[in-house]
């Protein structure tokens, strides 16, 4: 059997400073502007610090389901470094499901983005948690990885294009 991969990156160059793409992403009502599986996510309250929750409203194909949300990182970009960080973790029926992350890095005259994924599918109920992705999101675990990066990079690209200009980022 082979080892699970657990961990995603993908990065792309905005042209845009950093303070302001770390503006519009970590405003998750804007994240079903950028995903191709989150269509919408609901703040019961602000969500301007760490340890706010949400609930994310997800779609692929003919699958539904939503995720618990909470934020783990919120930093925005400041002199003299100008390095922001915004991150979440998502889950269902109180299982670890996935942890989200953003890095907004200068580069030149934009900011290199780099978007992360752990999967937190692990331990006591990641069977459970392997299940419920199936069955509700039509994912086997073996294929997350796959539909992650692809995901990842259309939304890093959906993000470069409403921030201005764009190009991969190695």
């Amino acid at each position: 059997m082979t080892q699970r991969e657990r961990l995603l990156e993908e990065q792309i160059m905005v042209d845009a400073a950093p303070a302001d793409v770390h503006r519009v992403v970590s405003d998750l009502r804007n994240m079903g502007r950028w995903s191709p599986e989150c269509r919408r996510v609901w703040l019961p309250r602000s969500a301007d610090r760490p340890g706010a929750r949400f609930i994310g409203f997800n779609r692929r194909g003919l699958f539904v389901w939503f995720t618990m949300g909470r934020i783990t990182v919120l930093r925005a970009p400041q002199a003299p470094a100008w390095t922001g960080e915004f991150g979440f973790d998502v889950g269902i029926f109180g299982l670890p499901i996935a942890r989200w992350g953003y890095r907004f890095e200068p580069e030149g005259d934009g900011t290199r983005v780099t978007e992360t994924w752990q999967d937190l599918r692990t331990g006591r109920g990641a069977g459970l948690a392997d299940l419920l992705g199936a069955v509700f999101a039509g994912t086997r675990p073996e294929r997350r990885v796959e539909v992650n990066r692809a995901g990842m990079r259309i939304t890093l690209a959906r993000l470069a294009a409403a921030c201005g200009r764009s190009q991969t980022a190695g």
